[in-house]
């Protein structure tokens, strides 16, 4: 062709675009479609503007914490008779755990700044969800006494990055399960408010206790799946604790038969003991979205088994 154009694979282009169809020659596939339109052709008049990505800490990744934070309030909720109430108990208390979450991972980061803005945001929305909590029940304030420790604890082992220690996550279990016994001391039923509401039930210790003893266990089986995958000793250790679970609630039939149907939960137990051994080492390339569904779905069905009494 002429000065003012050429031939590209038999089509007729432009002169201004020689240097970008040599370029294109050399090369992908993938890599033409990725690159930018030629000068001279309505799409290279501008680049294509970057879609900004969010930064890190604004979603959690423990796929199967969700099922911890619902379980216990669910519980003690519809075991005392559920109010209003439990419905502003429960939002700040998911969106208490995103703060502490963000906080967690914004400490372990050493406060850089691009770990700070869901901080900021997760802790004024969480902040001025417990201040309408404790307008509406003054009451509560007196659970600060377990839950500052506790939450300074695991904060303190995520600045020293022990986040993902036995120990932080038996704080973590722990807070989980304490709030069941809170949110029943918001019921309808409850008995008169004492210095910890709820805290004077039976009624409410033992669905918490249950379902505390789970997560335990639940956080042993996934360190032999993810962190701590061909350890023999943890193996060991998350095989003991699951064997022991069904035998400690048989014996304790008798009080726990006030608020679940003990046989249905020994089976249960041991359907999780008989888990805490196969899969380990039948399936240990489990992704831990897969691990976290099939945690969601023992909570389900330990929540329901429960609730139903």
């Amino acid at each position: 062709m002429g000065r003012d154009g050429t031939r590209w694979n038999g089509t007729f282009v432009p002169s201004g675009r020689r240097a970008h169809m040599r370029t294109l020659r050399g090369m992908s596939t993938r890599q033409r479609r990725a690159a930018p339109a030629a000068s001279g052709s309505p799409a290279g008049d501008a680049p294509r503007p970057r879609r900004r990505r969010r930064g890190p800490g604004w979603v959690p990744k423990q796929h199967g914490a969700w099922a911890m934070l619902v379980a216990p309030p669910l519980v003690g909720a519809v075991t005392s008779g559920a109010t209003w109430r439990h419905a502003l108990l429960g939002v700040t208390w998911l969106v208490g755990y995103l703060a502490y979450d963000a906080t967690a991972l914004w400490l372990k980061a050493r406060r850089r700044s691009r770990w700070w803005p869901p901080v900021r945001a997760y802790g004024v929305t969480a902040l001025a969800l417990g201040a309408a909590l404790l307008v509406t029940t003054p009451s509560l304030v007196t659970w600060g006494a377990v839950y500052v420790p506790l939450l300074c604890a695991s904060l303190a082992l995520s600045a020293a990055r022990k986040d993902r220690s036995l120990a932080n996550d038996a704080v973590t279990v722990v807070a989980a399960g304490v709030v069941g016994v809170v949110a029943y001391g918001l019921g309808r039923d409850a008995e008169p408010a004492t210095w910890l509401p709820g805290a004077s039930s039976a009624e409410a210790w033992l669905p918490a206790g249950v379902l505390t003893a789970y997560f335990l266990g639940t956080v042993l089986y996934v360190k032999t799946m993810i962190r701590e995958r061909g350890n023999r000793t943890v193996l060991a250790g998350s095989v003991a604790y699951h064997a022991a679970l069904p035998v400690v609630a048989a014996t304790a039939g008798p009080t726990l038969d006030a608020v679940v149907a003990v046989p249905v939960l020994v089976a249960l137990l041991v359907l999780l003991a008989v888990r805490a051994v196969v899969v380990p080492l039948r399936a240990p390339g489990a992704t831990p979205l897969q691990l976290g569904l099939g945690e969601i779905v023992a909570t389900v069905a330990l929540t329901t088994l429960l609730l139903v009494g």
